[in-house]
């Protein structure tokens, strides 16, 4: 049978919000779909696309209960619903670029093929406000590799007085850096700005400096699941050991850093070769409570003593 067949017996034959969510769940497990742009199961992903097709928020079922499972839908909201489900199981794009919509602490992010889909640990760290590194509320934050700017959104959340610089070297990237800012009302804190790395950052300092860059190692490149491929490899690909971008980024830190700052770094799997590379280098790995790991802060002082030490 064709997926048109399925699609209409659907539409036809199905008509409450657990219907769809169940048959959704079910043809995203029958197509082995990939989950981990917000969801890592066919249940959570089919319920996350229901209430996105239907203007719902997110949380809908944790607002109204188990009951809104039950309420009917329209002959157009079943077909909205079908549709978008036969596309996740025949593009394999991820569910935030069908819906060009993503969250991140908390936020609503537009998202779509320009940035990656957020995912960052880093949202545990800005809720707790990178205590206990961070005691006193920074004046001037950078974040570095910004993509499409929900770190450096979420950081201007969470520190309120706080200008947030959002660098790229993707003008693309920053053109949805630019509607995410001016859709959260931020044009007046958060300052996207086109940059490899710091070049475009003459004079300044910051407090804290953010970087989720590109640390994907050639191995885990050639493994990406469909899904990934999807995402730009320019934020994605950084050379054999996954660490081209943050090698330069810790070598540099120090001139843009105050003399109390910190740099936190996201480095994922490429975390085995940072041990390797840096292994004199006075770096602490973070733990989350919420899940993910390959996050590591590090001082100015520590890259200073390290970085003299290793050009003796």
């Amino acid at each position: 049978m064709t997926d048109k067949f399925y699609l209409q017996e659907a539409i036809d034959d199905l008509h409450s919000v657990l219907d769809l969510t169940r048959w959704a769940a079910s043809r995203f497990s029958d197509a082995a779909l990939y989950f981990g742009h917000g969801t890592d199961n066919a249940w959570d992903e089919a319920i996350s696309l229901v209430l996105q097709a239907l203007h719902l928020p997110h949380d809908a079922l944790t607002l109204t209960g188990e009951g809104l499972f039950n309420a009917r839908l329209t002959h157009s909201e079943r077909e909205k619903i079908a549709e978008l489900v036969l596309k996740r199981v025949q593009t394999r794009l991820p569910l935030p670029y069908i819906t060009n919509q993503a969250w991140f602490c908390g936020l609503p992010f537009f998202v779509d093929e320009r940035v990656l889909i957020p995912r960052s640990p880093f949202a545990e760290l800005i809720e707790r406000r990178f205590a206990p590194y961070i005691d006193t509320a920074p004046a001037h934050i950078l974040d570095m590799c910004t993509g499409g700017g929900c770190i450096a959104i979420a950081l201007a959340h969470a520190f309120e007085d706080a200008e947030v610089d959002a660098v790229d070297i993707s003008s693309d990237a920053l053109e949805v850096a630019e509607l995410n800012i001016q859709e959260h009302g931020l044009s007046h804190r958060v300052y996207p700005i086109e940059s490899d790395l710091y070049s475009g950052l003459a004079g300044q300092q910051y407090q804290l400096i953010v970087s989720n860059p590109p640390y994907v190692d050639a191995e885990d490149m050639a493994d990406l699941p469909d899904e990934y491929h999807h995402e730009p490899a320019l934020a994605l690909a950084a050379g054999e050991d996954g660490l081209d971008l943050v090698d330069k980024i810790l070598r540099q830190a120090p001139a843009y850093l105050s003399d109390d700052g910190w740099l936190f770094v996201e480095v994922g799997n490429s975390e085995v070769h940072m041990h390797q590379r840096y292994a004199g280098l006075e770096l602490d790995w973070l733990e989350f409570q919420m899940g993910g790991q390959g996050i590591f802060v590090v001082s100015k002082s520590a890259l200073v003593s390290y970085f003299s030490t290793a050009n003796e």
